[in-house]
C-alpha cells in the first residue's frame, strides 16, 4: 500500500501514516550541528591538526624577527654587538624547526603500523556438538539419501580428519531440520554477537570508538546487512565506515583484514573491527545424491572470529601482533580454478556447494603463485641465494637430462609458526608437502580441523588461538596465516609477535580443553555392513 502523506500548511508539519513529525525540532538540531563550535570544529581541534601549522608559522617568523632586531639596532644607535656567528645560529634554528615540523607532520598525519590488539573465536554451546555417528544417523532418518550416498558420506567423514566434538547450527539438529529465515538469522546473531561481545567486554575499546567495521559472510546476505545488524546492536557512531563482504569463500577472512588495513593506512588514530563468519543453517545438509555436493555436508561447521586492529602508535605497548606483509593471489581468470568450488543446483533442483576434482590441482597452483610473490619479502639472504643458483642451473640445463628439480626455499628460517586454513585433510597434506612442513608445524591446523571442523573464513583464527593456548608464540616470532578459498584464491598474512606471552585480554576458545591436545586422529574407514 502506498503511504499517505498529509501536509498541513498552518503549522508546517508532516503526517506519515498517522505519525506526526515537527520541522521545528529538525531545524533546531540542524542549527546546532552547523554552529561555529559544532562537532566538526571540535573534532579538528581534538585531532591536533593545527600543530604543524603553528610550527611552520614559528619557522617563518624567526628570520623576520631577527631582521627587525637588526633594523632597530641600526636606526636607534643601540650599542648592540651581534656576533659574527649569529647567522649560523639562525640557520641551525631553522633546521631544528624544520625537523620538528617534519616530526609533527609525521606523527599527526601519517598513520602508524597496523597493530592487532586482540582477537576472539566463537565457542558454541556444548549442546550443539555433532559427532560423526550423530551426523550419519540424522542423514539416514532424513530420507534424502540413497544407500550409496550414505556410505559415501560415512567414508568422507572417516577420512576427513574431523573429530566428534565439532559444532553444528542448532536448527540443523532439530527433527526435521529448520531451514527458516528466523533460524538462520538466530545463528548469525549468536556467532557475530558472540565474538563482538567478547572483544568489547575486555574494555580495550568501546563500540563508539570503532571507526571501521568490516564483516564477511559468504552464504547468508540479508537486508539490512549483517554489518548493519552489528551497528544497530551496539549503537555505533553515525560516521563509522561499514563494509559487508559476501560470496568470497574460505579466504574472505584475510580479504576483510586487507580491506580494513587499506582503510587504516588512509586515516590515522583509528580502530577497525573485522568479523569473519559463515552462516550455514540455510545450506547445511545438502539433501541430494550428487557426490561433489555432499562433501561440504561433512566438512563445514559453525564458527566465527572477531579481530580488533589499530594504527595508533600509542597502542603498541598493548598490541599482540604487528602486520608485516599481506599478499593476495586470485586465479579466477582460469576457468578450471573458477569452477572448482561453486554453489549450484543438482538435477533435482537441490542447492549446495560443489567441490570438483580439480580442486587440489587448482589449490596447488594458486598456492605456488602466492608463495612466489611472498617469498622475496620474508626469506633471508641465504635462501634467496640458493634459490637464485638453482634457477640459473635449471636455465642452463634446459633440455638436458637428468633435469634439475626446482629448489623449494626453507620457509622455516623466515617463519616460526604456520596457521594454515584447515579446509580438509587433503588440503593440509597438500600444503605440508608444498612447504615441506613436518607434524609439529602442521599440528595446530590438524587439531583445529579435528576439534572445530572447517569454519570457513574464521578457521585461521582458531589455528592462531591454538598456537597461543599452547604457549608457542614468543616475542619476535613470525606467524604465517594461509587461507584458500573459492575463486580460486590464496591469501597470506605475516604477523610479528610483540609480546612474550600471548594470553591476551579475551578468553581463548581452547582454554578449557587444550591439555587434551595434540591427540591421535582416527582416519580408519568404516567396515562394510556385511562385516559389522
Amino acid at each position: 500500500m502506498v503511504e499517505q502523506v498529509n501536509m498541513s500548511s498552518q503549522n508546517g508539519s508532516v503526517h506519515l501514516n498517522g505519525h506526526h513529525h515537527d520541522h521545528s525540532s529538525t531545524k533546531t538540531k540542524a542549527a546546532e550541528d552547523t554552529s561555529l563550535l559544532g562537532p566538526s570544529y571540535k573534532q579538528i581541534l581534538k585531532s591536533r591538526a593545527l600543530y604543524p601549522m603553528l610550527i611552520i608559522a614559528s619557522v617563518q617568523a624567526a628570520p623576520i624577527l631577527y631582521d627587525k632586531l637588526r633594523v632597530q639596532a641600526f636606526f636607534h644607535d643601540v650599542a648592540m654587538q651581534i656576533p659574527s656567528t649569529v647567522d649560523t645560529y639562525t640557520v641551525c634554528l631553522m633546521l631544528v624547526a624544520a625537523a620538528l615540523t617534519y616530526l609533527a607532520y609525521y606523527f599527526v598525519y601519517v598513520p602508524g603500523p597496523i597493530l592487532m590488539l586482540d582477537f576472539s573465536c566463537f565457542k558454541p554451546d556444548d549442546c550443539t556438538r555433532v559427532s560423526k555417528r550423530t551426523y550419519v544417523e540424522k542423514a539416514k532418518r532424513s530420507g534424502f539419501f540413497s544407500e550409496k550416498s550414505l556410505d559415501f558420506q560415512e567414508k568422507v567423514l572417516a577420512l576427513s580428519g574431523l573429530g566428534d566434538e565439532t559444532y553444528a547450527p542448532p536448527s540443523t539438529l532439530l527433527e526435521p531440520v529448520d531451514r527458516s529465515l528466523k533460524a538462520t538469522h538466530s545463528e548469525a546473531q549468536a556467532c557475530i554477537f558472540g565474538v563482538a561481545d567478547e572483544i568489547f567486554s575486555q574494555g580495550i575499546v568501546k563500540p563508539k570508538n570503532v571507526d571501521i567495521l568490516v564483516l564477511n559472510c559468504s552464504m547468508y546476505s540479508p537486508v539490512p546487512s549483517l554489518a548493519a545488524m552489528v551497528v544497530n546492536k551496539y549503537k555505533m557512531r553515525k560516521d563509522i565506515e561499514v563494509y559487508n563482504l559476501g560470496g568470497m569463500g574460505c579466504s574472505a577472512g584475510l580479504i576483510a583484514i586487507d580491506l580494513a588495513c587499506k582503510i587504516l593506512k588512509g586515516r590515522r588514530n583509528s580502530y577497525a573491527l573485522v568479523i569473519s563468519t559463515e552462516i550455514i543453517s540455510a545450506q547445511f545438509g545438502y539433501p541430494g545424491n550428487q557426490r561433489s555436493m555432499m562433501v561440504g555436508n561433512c566438512l563445514f561447521r559453525t564458527g566465527s572470529a572477531g579481530v580488533l586492529l589499530s594504527n595508533r602508535r600509542a597502542d603498541r605497548w598493548r598490541a599482540k601482533y604487528e602486520m608485516e606483509h599481506l599478499v593476495r593471489t586470485n586465479n579466477g581468470a582460469d576457468d578450471a580454478s573458477y569452477n572448482c568450488v561453486h554453489s549450484t543446483q543438482d538435477e533435482a533442483g537441490n542447492i549446495g556447494i560443489s567441490l570438483s576434482r580439480d580442486l587440489m590441482r587448482a589449490a596447488g597452483t594458486v598456492l605456488k603463485d602466492n608463495i612466489t610473490t611472498l617469498a622475496p619479502k620474508i626469506l633471508p639472504l641465504s635462501e634467496k641465494v640458493k634459490f637464485a643458483i638453482n634457477y640459473i642451473a635449471i636455465k642452463l640445463n634446459k633440455g638436458q637430462k637428468p633435469t634439475i628439480k626446482p629448489y623449494m626455499p626453507n620457509f622455516k628460517k623466515a617463519v616460526s609458526h604456520f596457521a594454515i586454513h584447515p579446509g580438509g585433510r587433503a588440503v593440509l597434506e597438500g600444503v605440508a608437502e608444498k612447504l615441506d612442513l613436518d607434524d609439529w608445524y602442521m599440528e595446530p591446523s590438524k587439531m583445529t580441523l579435528h576439534r572445530f571442523g572447517n569454519t570457513s573464513s574464521s578457521s585461521v583464527w582458531y589455528v592462531m588461538a591454538y598456537l597461543e593456548a599452547k604457549g608457542r608464540v614468543k616475542k619476535g616470532d613470525r606467524v604465517w596465516q594461509i587461507a584458500l578459498g573459492s575463486g580460486l584464491k590464496c591469501n597470506s598474512v605475516i604477523w610479528k609477535s610483540l609480546k612474550t606471552a600471548q594470553e591476551g585480554p579475551s578468553k581463548n576458545c581452547w582454554a578449557t580443553f587444550i591439555d587434551k591436545y595434540p591427540m591421535e586422529i582416527d582416519t580408519t574407514l568404516p567396515q562394510p555392513q556385511s562385516e559389522k
